[in-house]
């Protein structure tokens, strides 16, 4: 494998697009080497994180964009994700009480602690007026 493997997709923010999403990550994930369980992870890492956007970020408005970009290096997958939508405010997520989620039956809220639960890494900034979120997957997790 070369020192740096990149595929890029874009697509319109429309949760009709994530299947497409799924697709894209699994087929790139395992041709780079990634075991199924690793894809399963990742896959739904990411669909936790499009969701998000389309549905906070862009209150589901599909006129707008979602750029997808797979990074793979030796160790590690990163997926960039890039949107222009309303800014996610990282300082003022709460951990959800999990207990407090069941006995409720309470559904949702529960993406941004999958994400992080289930990748690396996972960082959050806004630059010029642009949402970018970058979660990595190592190859050894």
């Amino acid at each position: 494998m070369k020192n740096r493997v990149t595929y890029q997709l874009d697509i319109s923010a429309s949760t009709s697009n994530l299947s497409e999403v799924r697709n894209f990550i699994g087929r790139h994930a395992g041709k780079n080497g990634f075991s199924e369980k690793q894809i399963d992870e990742i896959r739904l890492a990411v669909d936790e994180a499009v969701t998000n956007i389309i549905k906070h970020a862009y209150k589901n408005d599909e006129s707008k964009t979602i750029d997808i970009l797979l990074i793979f290096t030796p160790k590690k997958l990163c997926v960039k994700l890039t949107d222009d939508g309303k800014n996610f405010k990282l300082d003022t997520y709460e951990r959800p009480d999990l207990e407090k989620q069941i006995k409720q039956k309470k559904r949702g809220g529960m993406g941004v602690y999958l994400i992080h639960s289930l990748m690396d890494d996972v960082s959050y900034t806004r630059d010029n007026g642009k949402n970018k979120m970058e979660m990595c997957k190592n190859r050894n997790s």
